[in-house]
């Protein structure tokens, strides 16, 4: 029976790529004590079946695509947050990744030296123990022998799990403050009673507004306007408004009192409806040229976002997917939905002209060897071009007509599936030379690797959480962006309600991978 399974495996790998996904993700759910594996299960699972059944890995393409994905998905969601950190604290984050990074790969090769290691091997050690493929990728093209991946193949498991049991360790022991989600945002109507407004102008009315609450409509008698900045003020006229709690709450204090439903109610001249942007002509393009562009008036008030409420101001764009409130004449709204689209559909769909086109500008990136004085050239890889011209796609959002960014829903699918195949794969090839290695002299490589790994992780939240006094989803994305593997990540994410750390892996995650290769290229050329 055994044989029979292990000749079924071998015989048919995707049905043994499949078959790790579903028992990869079944493990990943299991809960000791608050800690889960979630779909780091999916490594686990498949370097079981791998040194069950050796024969049953697919090729490595199927796992190099799948990482592919994900970085691309990676890159264009972050990418104006990335580009954004680097003109402020990013750099200071960076390099408190590259201490640690540089730091880790001293102890490495320190290390190597007692347990009398090649430093080609120390370097798949480091590699492995950061999770960085492309790493190992140059290593092995400098060395021209294998045994940068039997370091890799030992210390790589531990890189995906132990930065996650400190995060778990760390969060359990000393219960670091989280920040609280953003606050939901809430609509209220107003009746202006403060004399002192009267004869105020709309812009003089938004100016007194807190600056995350957006003005959505006037009503003055029995009458409903848009937003307009040159209508003058009198006593009496109510206005809807959107933003914070704590924000619409200043408003009212401000301007009047809350009068509910005094502006809602009247839709005969206005009325306000949800759409969603399905319409390529409208992703990309700024609001304000949105507004003007439309023949009918009509205001956008509201943005969601995935999960998030968007407040619209004039430089945000619009992305497929986006579901927009748009207060317009009544007789008008049939004209917005056109406008739109409304196609919920937009949800999941993308261009694959853009995908196609970006990930052949990432694969093209990543082939440039760049010269480096005295030691000779190195190269991004496929990773790592994929991610830095991800990001910068991610940043222009759109040239032309080609919008590179797409709808939140389908980014998630196309990176956590990629995610997925990569490790299963990874895992169903590392499996045989993970049990040889550690069965013979793959102990003291292990433990290598562990110092490796928790060097860099320990280094990142003691300083950045003691010396920096950065918050605690802050850290955990620079330490997941400096240990690599997108498995940290996803675990971070679950550990606290916040976006920091996807934001602080794309920060952190491309410029340590351009540092790992370029590392192990130096320092095999150096001392190899």
């Amino acid at each position: 029976m055994i044989e029979m399974l292990r000749h079924a495996l071998a015989s048919s790998p995707i049905l043994a790529l499949f078959l790790v996904i579903g028992t990869g993700y079944a493990l990943g759910r299991i809960n000791i004590f608050g800690f889960s594996l979630g779909v780091g299960g999916v490594l686990f699972t498949g370097l079981a079946f791998g040194a069950f059944a050796p024969a049953s890995a697919p090729p490595p393409l199927v796992g190099t695509i799948g990482l592919l994905m994900f970085l691309y998905g990676i890159g264009i969601q972050y990418g104006v947050q990335f580009f954004t950190g680097l003109r402020g604290s990013g750099l200071r984050l960076n390099l408190l990744a590259l201490a640690a990074v540089l730091g880790s790969l001293a102890l490495t090769l320190w290390g190597a030296t007692l347990i009398h290691v090649s430093v080609h091997t120390a370097a798949g050690v480091f590699a492995g123990s950061g999770t960085s493929t492309a790493a190992l990728q140059a290593a092995l093209e400098v060395a021209a022998n294998r045994d940068p991946a039997v370091g890799y193949s030992v210390a790589y498991p531990f890189g995906v799990v132990g930065p996650m049991l400190c995060m778990y360790l760390v969060s359990r022991l000393f219960k670091p403050k989280v920040p609280v989600p953003p606050p939901p945002v809430v609509m209220s109507e107003i009746t202006i009673d403060h004399p002192h407004l009267t004869g105020e102008t709309g812009a003089t009315l938004a100016s007194l507004l807190p600056a995350d609450v957006q003005l959505m409509a006037i009503r003055r008698g029995h009458k409903n306007f848009l937003p307009s900045h040159d209508i003058d003020i009198v006593e009496g006229d109510a206005i809807m408004i959107a933003g914070t709690m704590a924000s619409v709450d200043a408003a009212k204090a401000a301007l009047g009192h809350a009068d509910p439903g005094r502006v809602s109610k009247d839709r005969k001249d206005f009325d306000g409806r949800q759409f969603f942007v399905s319409k390529a002509s409208m992703v990309g393009i700024p609001l304000t040229e949105l507004q003007r562009a439309a023949s009918f008036p009509m205001h956008i008030a509201l943005i969601r976002r995935g999960d998030a409420m968007v407040l619209p101001g004039p430089h945000i764009t619009l992305e497929f997917g986006d579901r927009v409130t748009v207060i317009a004449p009544s007789q008008n709204l049939e004209d917005v939905r056109k406008l739109f689209g409304d196609s919920m559909s937009a949800t999941a769909e993308f261009s694959y002209i853009s995908l196609g086109a970006g990930m052949v500008l990432g694969v093209l990136l990543g082939l440039i060897p760049v010269p480096l004085p005295g030691i000779g050239s190195f190269s991004l890889g496929l990773a790592g071009g994929t991610i830095v011209m991800a990001l910068i796609l991610g940043r222009i959002g759109r040239t032309g007509s080609i919008s590179w960014r797409m709808p939140i829903a389908a980014n998630l699918v196309i990176r956590n599936f990629g995610l997925t195949v990569f490790l299963a794969v990874v895992g169903l090839a590392s499996g045989t030379p993970f049990v040889t290695q550690v069965a013979s002299n793959g102990i003291s490589l292990l433990v290598l690797g562990i110092i490796c790994v928790l060097t860099v992780v320990l280094i990142v939240m003691t300083v950045g959480s003691l010396i920096l006094r950065l918050p605690f989803d802050e850290v955990l994305g620079i330490a997941a962006g400096a240990t690599g593997n997108p498995a940290i990540l996803v675990f971070a994410s679950r550990l606290v309600p916040s976006d920091k750390p996807a934001i602080g892996y794309a920060m952190i995650f491309p410029s340590m991978t351009i540092v790992k290769i370029i590392a192990v290229q130096v320092v095999i050329r150096a001392l190899g």
